[in-house]
């Protein structure tokens, strides 16, 4: 049986909208071998789909058709650590996921490259599909059905708080919101700042992040669609956060947070309760530079 481990993605990281994105220490598992048929099994009892709709299965379908294989069956498997439509890269390690075990079912067939291809043009865009197999920051851009991408190693000084609430943000209804134009004042505000963040996370001018985080983008829109959003993201600074920003299309709050900082979950899990949040989630996570992975018996 072929089994991968798959890190949760936080992408966008403030100003970076579709083109960057960190893989974190939480993960899906995915179990597969052929069968004569289709069967599958949540392990944890996360609410998937058991049929042919399930997205790592039609990933699966997806390559072997690529590869000019028939797929008679499937016995799969899966753990989901990593919530639903709350902007963690749930649909994009079910993607990594299925192609990856397809190619090792197939023999390996795929380079990297073209499973990092196959991934974003699923997706539709490549800041959560790439770091999730890479692992570490990717900057990432999908042109033409080819990501051109640079993955950089994260240092370990760092922690990533991801503050998670009690409903669901769907992508669809996040980029509704989105309007069609932005002003050259909104695009330049936010391209100066997302290469501020990218160079900022990899040389370790952690005091830029504040700054980096800023968003013009998507945060004014979408955290009209998380109540007390704004609230969150200025009490994780409050706590000592060098940033905080909308994880994904959210609902999520990410913190960027000095891993010295040592009482930043305690006092964060504190002030959420006293907020009146105490249904929220929260969860320290360090930096993944490995990415998704095939676990060996």
């Amino acid at each position: 049986m072929v089994k991968i481990r798959i890190p949760a993605t936080s992408a966008n990281i403030g100003p970076g909208f579709d083109a960057l994105g960190v893989a974190v220490s939480m993960y899906n598992y995915v179990y597969m071998r052929e069968s004569d048929t289709l069967s599958i099994l949540s392990r944890d009892g996360a609410d998937i789909p058991l049929d042919a709709e399930n997205l790592v299965y039609k990933t699966v379908r997806r390559v072997y058709e690529a590869c000019g294989k028939k797929l008679r069956g499937l016995a799969l498997e899966q753990i989901n650590n990593i919530p639903f439509a709350r902007g963690l890269g749930s649909s994009s390690a079910c993607i990594i996921g299925g192609l990856i075990g397809a190619n090792e079912m197939l023999g390996g067939p795929l380079g990297q490259d073209e499973i990092i291809d196959m991934a974003a043009v699923m997706e539709g865009h490549p800041d959560n599909s790439t770091p999730a197999l890479t692992g570490g920051l990717v900057t990432a851009v999908l042109d033409g059905g080819r990501v051109h991408y640079v993955k950089q190693d994260v240092s370990d000084d760092l922690k990533f708080a991801v503050i998670i609430p009690d409903f669901e943000l769907k992508t669809s209804l996040a980029r509704s919101v989105l309007p069609d134009t932005v002003s050259h004042v909104d695009a330049r505000f936010n391209l100066a700042r997302a290469a501020l963040m990218a160079v900022s996370l990899y040389s370790g001018k952690y005091e830029n992040l504040r700054a980096a985080a800023d968003d013009r983008l998507h945060h004014p829109y979408r955290l009209e669609l998380i109540p007390k959003g704004r609230d969150v993201m200025e009490m994780c600074y409050q706590n000592g956060a060098y940033a905080s920003y909308v994880s994904g299309a959210g609902s999520s709050i990410m913190a960027i947070v000095d891993d010295a900082v040592l009482d930043f979950g305690q006092k964060t899990r504190d002030s959420l309760d006293e907020m009146g949040l105490q249904s929220w989630g929260l969860h320290i996570l360090s930096i993944d530079n490995k990415g998704a992975i095939l676990m060996r018996d």
